[in-house]
């Protein structure tokens, strides 16, 4: 789907590229290029964080506030209101898994990741990934993966494995 969407952006791109007399339509082509790549790949736009469980009242204003000037972008777009664009900035966020320790040097270890599983209410200690595939990080999430440690050698600062994450030398560890 994503690849159907990339083409006909492209040609539609190309399209609009050779036309000099019509700005606007290349324009939103390009605004339309710029989200669907966002980052190379590397970032989402999403008002969800902290594994989907919050979700951010600024985010949701920024895209809030785009939705509603598209309602009229003839005069607020592709006007002179163009700026407005950058309240999406708000609900950007990384798709990436980075780990770094306590001296914030990058750490790579053994992540696993896979399909994530709600696990409320479940007795016991579930697993909270299915069908996961071990890397090491850095890691490109996508959208409803979910990491966590492959290894018990170091534990995390945070319960929620996205973003950038501290991690710590366990001392329970045994040499």
């Amino acid at each position: 789907n994503f690849n159907n969407y990339q083409a006909v952006v492209s040609t539609q791109s190309g399209h609009y590229g050779r036309d000099h007399k019509d700005a606007n339509n290349l324009f939103m082509v390009r605004l339309a290029q710029g989200l669907v790549h966002l980052g190379k790949g590397t970032l989402t736009l999403s008002p969800y964080h902290s594994d989907r469980m919050l979700m951010s009242r600024v985010a949701v204003g920024g895209l809030l506030g785009v939705i509603v000037a598209f309602m009229d972008v003839n005069n607020l777009i592709i006007g002179k209101s163009h700026y407005l664009l950058y309240h999406l900035v708000s609900a950007i966020q990384p798709r990436m898994l980075v780990t770094f320790n306590e001296d914030l040097k990058p750490l790579p270890v053994p992540v696993r990741v896979g399909q994530a599983v709600d696990v409320v209410g479940q007795a016991g200690k579930p697993k909270t990934i299915t069908g996961f595939q071990t890397h090491t990080t850095p890691v490109l999430l996508a959208h409803g993966e979910r990491a966590e440690l492959g290894t018990n050698e170091y534990t995390p600062l945070t319960p929620v494995m996205e973003g950038f994450v501290i991690l710590r030398k366990n001392e329970d560890m045994e040499e």
